[in-house]
């Protein structure tokens, strides 16, 4: 039987391409999103349209359409990047990526951590995708209160969703993509979405009982918080 994956923030950048990695290693793949796009309609994944992970009904609307779904991996991607000045912060800025960035992926978790199924290798898991720019240690040019702010909350709290989860047989992994080239960040990357994803993949099945809750860089580097 297939292994069944649920993506968040499908529909382009590095979720369109892990949609396309795991239709090609034959995975059932459910592709979560706001609203669909031509790519991803190609694939013949099966779309969940009507998503907005920071739509406190975005948890009701996933267990609805997801009901009876044993799931294997969950990809919780979905995000956004805005940029604040000290001076001129925007603070409805920073709450709209707290909404998205922090509490989507723990809403989208919780709604569906009962569905999460051990694998063959008796392990389901969770990646959370965030960036080193929730790494208080790697901060060195300030700025990007929202989007640093945000993905720090992520960080902590899959730290303890990983403690909470493993005993049910469930492991957790936060993962730094690296610079990769999406609409997000103006197209300019050191790596493309479909590289990235194939490097993530590598990670979320590197994650063991014993060091789920991890940081980690795509390029397999350990990043610290």
């Amino acid at each position: 039987m297939a292994n069944t994956v649920v993506i968040t923030g499908a529909n382009r950048g590095i979720g369109l391409s892990f949609a396309k990695l795991y239709k090609k290693f034959g995975y059932e793949v459910y592709a979560l999103c706001r609203q669909s796009s031509s790519e991803l309609h190609t694939l013949g994944v099966k779309v969940i349209e009507g998503v907005d992970v920071a739509d406190e009904k975005a948890a009701a609307l996933v267990k609805e359409k997801l009901e009876g779904v044993a799931i294997n991996l969950l990809i919780n991607n979905a995000g956004i990047l805005r940029n604040e000045n000290l001076g001129e912060v925007d603070y409805e800025s920073i709450k709209s990526q707290f909404e998205v960035n922090a509490l989507g992926p723990l809403r989208i978790t919780e709604a569906l951590m009962d569905q999460l199924t051990p694998a063959k290798d008796g392990l389901a898991r969770i990646a959370m995708i965030t960036s080193r720019m929730g790494s208080i240690a790697d901060n060195t040019s300030g700025g990007r209160y929202g989007y640093r702010m945000s993905k720090a909350a992520l960080n902590i709290a899959s730290v303890s969703l990983a403690h909470d989860l493993k005993d049910k047989n469930i492991v957790l992994g936060i993962f730094h993509p690296g610079l990769v080239a999406t609409d997000m960040i103006g197209g300019y990357g050191d790596i493309s979405p479909d590289e990235a994803a194939e490097r993530l993949d590598k990670r979320i099945y590197a994650v063991k009982k014993e060091n789920s809750g991890s940081f980690w860089h795509s390029n397999g580097e350990i990043l610290p918080w």
